[in-house]
């Protein structure tokens, strides 16, 4: 069962990090659409591809009444990310402490 368990605690490290370096490419996003970048600098367009599809599926399933001038989808996308580390990958990792034991 142990290396069930170790699979386990690295699939959780993974996403863990995962999610860490997502809510980092999020929060800079956020920060430079502030200052109007050069859509074709290729920093700006990395940032955009990476999380437009995490922000993009947000933005649709907010009501047009949460819509009032600013784009509070990093904001959403940060909370989700944050609950989905507290939840998942803490799950992951007391099955993975009990399965050693």
């Amino acid at each position: 069962m142990f290396i069930v368990a170790n699979l386990l605690t690295a699939l959780a490290q993974i996403i863990d990090l995962v999610l860490n370096l997502m809510l980092f490419l999020i929060f800079i996003r956020a920060i430079i659409s502030w200052v109007n970048p050069d859509p074709y600098n290729p920093i700006v367009q990395f940032l955009y591809k990476t999380t437009e599809p995490v922000l993009e599926p947000i933005r649709r399933f907010l009501p047009l009444g949460f819509r009032f001038g600013i784009d509070i989808s990093p904001i959403v996308a940060f909370l989700l990310i944050r609950f989905l580390q507290l939840f998942f990958v803490r799950t992951l990792f007391s099955i993975a402490l009990r399965m050693q034991y």
